[in-house]
């Protein structure tokens, strides 16, 4: 299932906060984008993102990176996030 954590990128805290979980990708990416634009945050600026998670869960919960993917696997993955943004 699709989850949206709270991700600080925090080395020392590596457990994540669940705030929604999804069956889609769509529908997780639709809550973020409304997210977003509720609290004015570009995609740098929000501590949010969607991952990939296999066991069940639901909002309120914690995972830690062990627990989650950034993407499904199998999943297509989109051409600019195949790519790292540095040289």
């Amino acid at each position: 299932m699709y989850a949206i954590i709270f991700d600080e990128h925090d080395l020392g805290n590596p457990v994540k906060r669940v705030t929604s979980v999804h069956r889609t990708r769509d529908s997780a990416e639709a809550e973020l984008s409304e997210h977003r634009k509720t609290h004015g945050k570009k995609v740098e600026e929000c501590n949010m993102r969607i991952v990939w998670v296999e066991k069940k869960i639901k909002t309120g919960d914690s995972v830690t990176p062990a627990q989650f993917e950034t993407w499904r696997p199998g999943e297509p993955v989109p051409e600019g996030e195949t790519h790292s943004d540095e040289d």
